[in-house]
């Protein structure tokens, strides 16, 4: 296929050169704020929410009218060692759910008024078995992250990716035990719902994974080694929201396990990236904590698609809205002293 990367070094390269925040929007937003009629820091994280924002968009009362939710799919070769309590065929199949509106995701979109496309990737061919040989070779890596750079809608204001993939937990337990040590067992939940005798076998697929594939390069390396497609296109469509300076809001612990392959890749680049939830997910509270996310809802969820980030969309619209609509001390006629 054409590529609208050429190499995986191109990518490394534009990782390493992302645009920053616009830090005298985000001075001017701060001053803004200070004015509102209210205490100060009254609205707590909603505050620093509605600063960070505008410092990656700009504009003098910046406001989201066009969020994109992103959902990838892809299928897992280490899902034949039993690790998750439903067949590969059930990604497929979630795939025509989400195409026909019955999804939890499409109803999230709905209410807060976000697209969502979804994009199935190579599903009859499943990546490779990691605990045999790497998941994936460096040009299907770089048609991964092809297909998450492309899929972003430059006109979006804010982008939610999420995934839909049979064994993408294993898969993002053996990325974090890989990049940040603590051991299988430290990472590795129960995804789907396997029993104690499925969670022992998981997690004994994570210790062979890691310890044929780790410490052998950077982020985007282990991601090709223990990834799989879906975790690659959202890293890829994180990167491209970043060129076109447009925030992020990360789902749960699939999710994050892409985006810190790219931190491990390049320091910095999910400075525009904010945490939508806290996943039920065991590991995935560590996961926020090693990447300094803190997150803005905790509601208990393990579904994926990215249903947490796309909930806190309406965190933030809010945010914005107080920030935007709210009037001054001058405006209401109230005194600031």
């Amino acid at each position: 296929m054409t590529t609208s990367l050429a190499s995986l070094a191109e990518f490394r390269n534009l990782l390493r050169s992302m645009p920053e925040c616009d830090a005298e929007a985000m001075e001017e937003a701060r001053a803004h704020n200070g004015i509102l009629t209210k205490p100060p820091g009254a609205l707590g994280r909603l505050e620093d929410l509605a600063v960070w924002y505008r410092g990656w968009r700009g504009g003098p009362r910046a406001e989201i009218t066009s969020p994109q939710i992103i959902v990838f799919a892809g299928n897992h070769g280490v899902a034949a060692r039993g690790v998750s309590a439903f067949p590969a065929e059930v990604t497929a199949q979630m795939v025509a759910n989400f195409q026909h509106g019955g999804a939890a995701i499409n109803q999230i979109a709905r209410v807060n008024g976000a697209t969502l496309d979804v994009v199935p990737l190579a599903l009859d061919k499943p990546t490779q078995d990691f605990t045999v040989a790497p998941a994936m070779t460096d040009a299907e890596l770089l048609d991964a992250l092809c297909a998450g750079w492309d899929a972003v809608n430059s006109d979006a204001d804010l982008l939610v990716v999420g995934e839909m993939g049979i064994a993408n937990t294993t898969s993002a337990a053996a990325l974090a035990s890989a990049l940040l040590g603590g051991g299988s067992g430290f990472w590795t939940g129960r995804g789907t719902g396997v029993d104690d005798a499925g969670l022992l076998l998981k997690t004994k697929v994570v210790d062979e994974g890691v310890a044929l594939h780790a410490d052998h390069g950077d982020g985007l390396e282990t991601l090709r080694r223990l990834g799989g497609r879906e975790l690659a296109a959202m890293a890829g469509a994180m990167a491209r929201a970043r060129q076109l300076r447009i925030p992020v809001i990360l789902d749960g612990f699939i999710c994050c396990a892409a985006a810190l392959c790219l931190v491990r890749t390049a320091p910095g680049a999910l400075d525009h990236c904010v945490a939508g939830h806290l996943s039920a997910e065991s590991g995935h509270l560590r996961l926020l904590g090693a990447m300094d996310k803190e997150p803005l809802l905790e509601l208990n969820l393990r579904l994926g698609e990215g249903s947490g980030a796309g909930l806190a969309i309406g965190i933030l619209k809010a945010a914005l809205a107080c920030h935007a609509g709210m009037a001054t001390f001058a405006e209401a006629g109230v005194s600031d002293a």
